[in-house]
């Protein structure tokens, strides 16, 4: 049997490594200076999408200003996001939970940034949103117990 959206919701924890994280993009002949960052850093969480058009990168804010000197030809994000955590262990099949998730914090008036790994899905939020982002999630577990 699959896993369903409220099975996760009412199982699953929120939670932050409460570091700031700073969106970054280079230009597409940029991968090799973005996978060196992530193979010399010691990162909590990173992520790096290359596309025909840009390599785009989620860091610590602190790496970005570590690695500042290699990132000359970045543009760096002006918001700075905060990460949560959906911890529970995710079936591939599982249909539904982000919509969910998207749709709480859309009402609440709070922009995502979402990726998923294997296992779990994480979220991010804008730093100044997140004490309300986890509100919202909350409340949203909250409508599941019922």
């Amino acid at each position: 049997m699959s896993q369903t959206v409220d099975e996760v919701l009412r199982a699953c924890e929120f939670h932050s490594d409460e570091s700031d994280y700073r969106l970054l993009k280079l230009p597409a002949n940029g991968i090799t200076v973005a996978a060196g960052i992530v193979a010399e850093a010691s990162l909590p969480f990173s992520s790096m999408l290359a596309d025909q058009d840009e390599v785009t990168m989620l860091l610590p804010d602190e790496v970005c200003q570590e690695f500042q000197r290699r990132l000359k030809m970045a543009t760096l994000s002006e918001v700075v996001y905060r990460l949560i955590t959906v911890d529970a262990i995710l079936e591939p099949e599982l249909v539904g939970l982000i919509a969910a998730v998207s749709r709480s914090l859309a009402e609440a008036g709070i922009p995502v940034l979402v990726f998923a790994a294997y296992s779990r899905d994480h979220i991010f939020v804008p730093v100044d949103s997140f004490d309300k982002a986890l509100a919202a999630l909350k409340s949203l577990q909250e409508s599941t117990q019922q």
